[in-house]
Protein backbone atom coordinates (compact mmCIF):
# COMPACT_ATOMS: atom_id res chain seq x y z
CA UNK A 1 0.00 0.00 0.00
CA UNK A 2 1.23 3.28 -1.25
CA UNK A 3 2.49 6.00 1.42
CA UNK A 4 -0.17 8.24 1.76
CA UNK A 5 0.75 10.61 4.80
CA UNK A 6 -0.76 13.91 3.20
CA UNK A 7 -4.27 14.16 3.25
CA UNK A 8 -6.66 17.44 2.00
CA UNK A 9 -9.22 17.14 4.88
CA UNK A 10 -11.13 19.71 6.59
CA UNK A 11 -10.13 20.92 9.96
CA UNK A 12 -11.67 18.91 13.28
CA UNK A 13 -14.76 21.02 14.38
CA UNK A 14 -14.55 21.92 18.01
CA UNK A 15 -17.12 23.06 20.28
CA UNK A 16 -16.56 26.48 21.97
CA UNK A 17 -16.06 26.64 25.83
CA UNK A 18 -16.41 28.69 28.48
CA UNK A 19 -14.28 28.10 31.59
CA UNK A 20 -14.54 31.38 33.86
CA UNK A 21 -12.89 29.41 36.70
CA UNK A 22 -9.93 26.81 36.46
CA UNK A 23 -11.07 23.28 37.38
CA UNK A 24 -9.36 21.88 40.54
CA UNK A 25 -9.14 18.26 41.73
CA UNK A 26 -8.22 17.09 45.26
CA UNK A 27 -6.13 14.48 44.78
CA UNK A 28 -4.30 12.38 48.29
CA UNK A 29 -5.05 16.10 50.24
CA UNK A 30 -3.35 17.89 47.62
CA UNK A 31 -5.33 20.09 45.07
CA UNK A 32 -3.91 20.15 41.56
CA UNK A 33 -5.45 22.37 38.64
CA UNK A 34 -4.89 19.19 36.06
CA UNK A 35 -5.93 21.88 33.32
CA UNK A 36 -2.69 24.16 33.88
CA UNK A 37 -0.22 21.10 32.79
CA UNK A 38 2.15 23.37 31.65
CA UNK A 39 3.04 25.11 35.07
CA UNK A 40 4.40 21.79 36.05
CA UNK A 41 8.36 21.33 36.18
CA UNK A 42 9.78 21.50 32.71
CA UNK A 43 10.67 17.55 31.73
CA UNK A 44 12.13 15.54 29.07
CA UNK A 45 9.29 16.28 26.88
CA UNK A 46 7.10 18.83 28.75
CA UNK A 47 5.94 22.29 26.33
CA UNK A 48 5.87 25.98 27.24
CA UNK A 49 3.31 28.17 28.23
CA UNK A 50 3.07 28.83 24.32
CA UNK A 51 1.85 25.46 23.98
CA UNK A 52 4.86 24.64 21.86
CA UNK A 53 4.90 20.61 20.60
CA UNK A 54 5.68 18.48 23.45
CA UNK A 55 8.23 16.62 21.26
CA UNK A 56 10.26 16.88 17.91
CA UNK A 57 10.25 14.24 15.16
CA UNK A 58 13.08 12.42 15.21
CA UNK A 59 12.61 11.74 10.98
CA UNK A 60 10.64 12.56 8.20
CA UNK A 61 8.57 10.07 8.35
CA UNK A 62 7.16 10.76 12.35
CA UNK A 63 7.13 15.07 11.27
CA UNK A 64 4.29 13.56 8.95
CA UNK A 65 2.96 11.55 10.86
CA UNK A 66 2.37 14.13 13.76
CA UNK A 67 1.45 17.24 11.22
CA UNK A 68 -1.84 13.97 9.95
CA UNK A 69 -2.77 13.64 14.05
CA UNK A 70 -3.09 17.28 14.04
CA UNK A 71 -5.13 18.30 10.93
CA UNK A 72 -7.01 15.04 10.48
CA UNK A 73 -9.85 13.39 12.60
CA UNK A 74 -9.05 10.34 12.18
CA UNK A 75 -5.68 8.85 11.75
CA UNK A 76 -4.16 5.53 10.79
CA UNK A 77 -0.31 4.99 11.81
CA UNK A 78 0.62 1.57 9.99
CA UNK A 79 3.76 0.40 10.76
CA UNK A 80 6.72 -2.06 12.26
CA UNK A 81 7.47 -1.41 16.03
CA UNK A 82 9.98 1.26 17.35
CA UNK A 83 8.29 4.01 14.68
CA UNK A 84 7.42 5.74 17.71
CA UNK A 85 3.84 5.36 16.72
CA UNK A 86 2.38 5.01 20.17
CA UNK A 87 4.90 7.25 21.38
CA UNK A 88 3.69 10.35 18.89
CA UNK A 89 -0.23 9.25 19.54
CA UNK A 90 0.33 9.87 22.76
CA UNK A 91 2.14 13.01 22.88
CA UNK A 92 -0.35 14.61 20.29
CA UNK A 93 -3.26 13.55 22.59
CA UNK A 94 -1.42 15.63 25.96
CA UNK A 95 -0.69 18.25 23.45
CA UNK A 96 -4.29 18.67 22.54
CA UNK A 97 -5.54 18.30 26.00
CA UNK A 98 -3.04 20.92 27.59
CA UNK A 99 -4.47 22.61 24.66
CA UNK A 100 -8.20 22.04 26.11
CA UNK A 101 -8.74 20.89 22.41
CA UNK A 102 -10.55 18.08 24.31
CA UNK A 103 -12.08 17.16 27.43
CA UNK A 104 -10.54 13.30 27.72
CA UNK A 105 -8.19 11.11 26.59
CA UNK A 106 -8.89 7.66 26.18
CA UNK A 107 -6.55 4.82 25.53
CA UNK A 108 -7.98 1.35 24.07
CA UNK A 109 -6.40 -1.58 22.80
CA UNK A 110 -7.73 -5.22 22.34
CA UNK A 111 -6.96 -7.46 25.23
CA UNK A 112 -5.10 -10.10 23.14
CA UNK A 113 -1.63 -11.64 24.18
CA UNK A 114 1.27 -11.97 22.73
CA UNK A 115 2.09 -15.84 22.06
CA UNK A 116 1.00 -17.11 25.26
CA UNK A 117 -0.98 -16.76 27.87
CA UNK A 118 -0.75 -14.77 31.65
CA UNK A 119 -3.27 -16.34 33.17
CA UNK A 120 -5.45 -14.88 35.59
CA UNK A 121 -4.32 -11.44 36.88
CA UNK A 122 -4.91 -10.55 40.59
CA UNK A 123 -6.72 -7.06 41.90
CA UNK A 124 -9.03 -4.41 40.51
CA UNK A 125 -9.38 -3.85 37.26
CA UNK A 126 -6.67 -0.90 36.87
CA UNK A 127 -4.34 -3.40 38.23
CA UNK A 128 -5.20 -6.05 35.45
CA UNK A 129 -5.23 -3.49 32.74
CA UNK A 130 -1.23 -2.63 33.47
CA UNK A 131 0.27 -5.08 31.68
CA UNK A 132 -1.68 -3.87 28.47
CA UNK A 133 -2.06 -0.40 29.23
CA UNK A 134 1.67 0.35 31.34
CA UNK A 135 3.28 2.03 27.99
CA UNK A 136 0.69 4.64 27.68
CA UNK A 137 0.76 5.45 31.70
CA UNK A 138 4.37 5.57 31.47
CA UNK A 139 4.62 8.16 28.65
CA UNK A 140 2.10 10.28 30.02
CA UNK A 141 3.69 10.04 33.61
CA UNK A 142 6.78 11.51 31.48
CA UNK A 143 4.81 14.37 29.67
CA UNK A 144 2.98 15.42 32.86
CA UNK A 145 4.63 13.81 36.26
CA UNK A 146 2.53 11.24 37.80
CA UNK A 147 0.44 13.41 40.57
CA UNK A 148 -1.37 15.13 37.62
CA UNK A 149 -1.94 11.71 35.45
CA UNK A 150 -3.17 9.97 38.53
CA UNK A 151 -5.48 13.18 39.48
CA UNK A 152 -6.26 13.22 35.99
CA UNK A 153 -7.20 9.22 35.84
CA UNK A 154 -9.19 9.52 39.40
CA UNK A 155 -11.69 12.04 37.60
CA UNK A 156 -11.86 9.87 34.47
CA UNK A 157 -9.97 12.99 32.24
CA UNK A 158 -7.68 10.05 31.07
CA UNK A 159 -9.26 6.43 30.84
CA UNK A 160 -7.91 3.06 29.85
CA UNK A 161 -10.00 0.84 29.01
CA UNK A 162 -10.32 -2.69 26.90
CA UNK A 163 -11.42 -2.68 23.19
CA UNK A 164 -14.25 -4.79 24.32
CA UNK A 165 -15.66 -1.65 26.47
CA UNK A 166 -16.05 0.72 23.87
CA UNK A 167 -19.48 -0.89 22.28
CA UNK A 168 -22.06 1.52 22.94
CA UNK A 169 -20.18 4.47 23.99
CA UNK A 170 -19.71 7.13 21.44
CA UNK A 171 -16.12 9.71 21.12
CA UNK A 172 -17.63 13.01 21.98
CA UNK A 173 -14.65 15.57 22.92
CA UNK A 174 -12.20 13.20 23.32
CA UNK A 175 -8.82 12.52 21.90
CA UNK A 176 -8.83 8.32 21.40
CA UNK A 177 -5.75 6.10 20.91
CA UNK A 178 -6.61 2.63 19.84
CA UNK A 179 -2.69 1.05 19.74
CA UNK A 180 -2.28 -2.82 18.74
CA UNK A 181 -4.88 -2.37 16.23
CA UNK A 182 -3.81 -5.30 14.15
CA UNK A 183 -4.85 -7.52 16.95
CA UNK A 184 -8.51 -6.07 16.09
CA UNK A 185 -11.03 -8.19 13.58
CA UNK A 186 -12.73 -6.34 10.68
CA UNK A 187 -16.35 -6.52 13.03
CA UNK A 188 -14.38 -4.71 16.04
CA UNK A 189 -12.72 -2.21 14.49
CA UNK A 190 -16.34 -1.56 12.36
CA UNK A 191 -17.65 -0.93 15.87
CA UNK A 192 -15.08 1.00 17.39
CA UNK A 193 -14.86 3.41 14.06
CA UNK A 194 -18.86 3.87 14.37
CA UNK A 195 -18.07 5.44 17.72
CA UNK A 196 -16.41 8.32 16.49
CA UNK A 197 -18.86 11.69 17.59
CA UNK A 198 -18.49 15.38 15.76
CA UNK A 199 -15.84 16.43 18.42
CA UNK A 200 -12.83 13.61 18.79
CA UNK A 201 -10.01 12.57 17.20
CA UNK A 202 -8.87 9.14 16.74
CA UNK A 203 -5.70 7.58 16.45
CA UNK A 204 -5.00 3.88 15.39
CA UNK A 205 -2.08 2.57 15.19
CA UNK A 206 -0.81 -1.24 14.32
CA UNK A 207 1.68 -3.56 12.38
CA UNK A 208 -0.35 -5.60 9.94
CA UNK A 209 3.27 -8.16 10.84
CA UNK A 210 2.59 -9.01 13.83
CA UNK A 211 -0.96 -9.63 14.39
CA UNK A 212 -1.39 -12.55 17.50
CA UNK A 213 -4.84 -13.97 15.59
CA UNK A 214 -3.65 -15.75 12.05
CA UNK A 215 -5.68 -14.38 9.29
CA UNK A 216 -8.20 -12.36 10.37
CA UNK A 217 -6.90 -8.71 11.05
CA UNK A 218 -9.06 -6.35 10.53
CA UNK A 219 -6.56 -3.24 10.14
CA UNK A 220 -5.85 -3.55 6.51
CA UNK A 221 -9.00 -4.00 6.04
CA UNK A 222 -10.28 -0.86 7.39
CA UNK A 223 -7.28 1.44 6.06
CA UNK A 224 -8.18 0.13 2.63
CA UNK A 225 -11.91 0.91 3.29
CA UNK A 226 -11.27 4.18 4.68
CA UNK A 227 -8.59 5.36 2.30
CA UNK A 228 -9.83 8.93 0.30
CA UNK A 229 -12.49 9.52 2.75
CA UNK A 230 -12.32 13.41 4.23
CA UNK A 231 -10.58 14.26 7.43
CA UNK A 232 -9.18 10.77 7.59
CA UNK A 233 -5.35 9.97 7.02
CA UNK A 234 -3.75 6.61 6.11
CA UNK A 235 0.35 7.28 7.20
CA UNK A 236 2.87 4.13 6.80
CA UNK A 237 5.61 3.78 8.14
CA UNK A 238 8.48 1.91 7.20
CA UNK A 239 11.78 -0.33 8.29
CA UNK A 240 13.85 2.57 7.46
CA UNK A 241 11.81 5.17 10.21
CA UNK A 242 12.64 2.31 13.26
CA UNK A 243 13.99 5.11 15.71
CA UNK A 244 14.38 2.48 18.77
CA UNK A 245 17.52 1.15 17.75
CA UNK A 246 19.81 0.30 14.65
CA UNK A 247 19.73 -3.36 15.71
CA UNK A 248 15.88 -3.55 16.02
CA UNK A 249 16.07 -2.19 12.41
CA UNK A 250 18.82 -4.39 11.36
CA UNK A 251 16.17 -7.28 13.25
CA UNK A 252 13.12 -6.67 11.15
CA UNK A 253 14.59 -6.01 8.08
CA UNK A 254 15.97 -9.75 8.12
CA UNK A 255 12.42 -11.01 9.11
CA UNK A 256 11.06 -8.88 6.62
CA UNK A 257 13.79 -10.72 4.03
CA UNK A 258 12.90 -14.06 5.25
Amino acid sequence: MAKHSRNRGRSISKKTRKRSEPELYDHDGVVIDINAFASHPPGKYSSSRNHHPLIQARNPAQGHYMAAIRTNQLTFGLGPAGTGKTFCATAMAVEAFERREIERIIFTRPAIESGESLGYLPGKLMEKLEPWFGTFRNYLADFLGRGVVECAIKNERIVFEPLAYMRGKTFEDAFVVLDEAQNCTRLQLKMFLTRIGECARVVVNGDTHQTDIGNGSGLVDAATRLHGLDNVCIHEFETGDIVRSKLVRDIIQRYETG
